[in-house]
């Protein structure tokens, strides 16, 4: 266990707590009017199979989001283990965000990284506010899968690999 300084600020402290918990990274892109515009998130969760929902949680100072939530479609790629690169250049503040990543969009605007594990093409379904965070919930209009791809993992702020072993529990 790691003693917690008191005088810490507490958004760090909460930063630091948070990242004990691993996560996937996804990344949640669509075609706008001035190009390809997307982000990583590691907030991916599922919410509902009827109807069928996902939720991510999108910072309120993002300048991201306000482009991506007027989108009629938006893609959501869960990006597999190899994937890091494509998952640093998505969380960047400035550059192009998609140098050096293949993806492909659908009809309706929704881009999809390939390679990725899992695409879900999406609507925006409701926003919540919550905090310095919105949780917006994601309605699913389709879907494809990769099982065989393991997906790309957020923990202790640094990407990382699942590993496989098994467990022996005994009696």
């Amino acid at each position: 266990m790691i003693d917690v300084d008191l005088n810490e600020d507490k958004a760090t402290l909460l930063r630091r707590a948070f990242g004990c918990f691993p996560t996937g990274v996804a990344a949640v892109c669509a075609v706008a009017e001035t190009g390809p515009v997307g982000m990583a998130v590691s907030s991916f969760t599922s919410v509902s199979l009827e109807p069928p929902l996902l939720s991510v949680c999108m910072q309120n100072s993002s300048t991201t989001w306000p482009t991506l939530r007027r989108q009629a479609r938006l893609g959501l790629s869960v990006l597999a283990e190899g994937q890091a690169g494509a998952g640093k250049r998505l969380s960047l503040k400035n550059g192009d965000r998609f140098a050096d990543t293949a993806w492909q969009t659908t009809d309706d605007g929704a881009l999809f990284v390939l390679g990725s594990s899992a695409w879900f093409d999406c609507s925006v379904h409701a926003e919540i506010p919550a905090g310095d965070h919105t949780v917006v919930l994601l309605r699913i209009h389709s879907l494809q899968m990769q099982t065989e791809l393991a997906p790309l993992i957020f923990h202790g702020s640094r990407f990382r690999r699942l590993h496989d072993m098994e467990l022996v529990v005994e009696s």
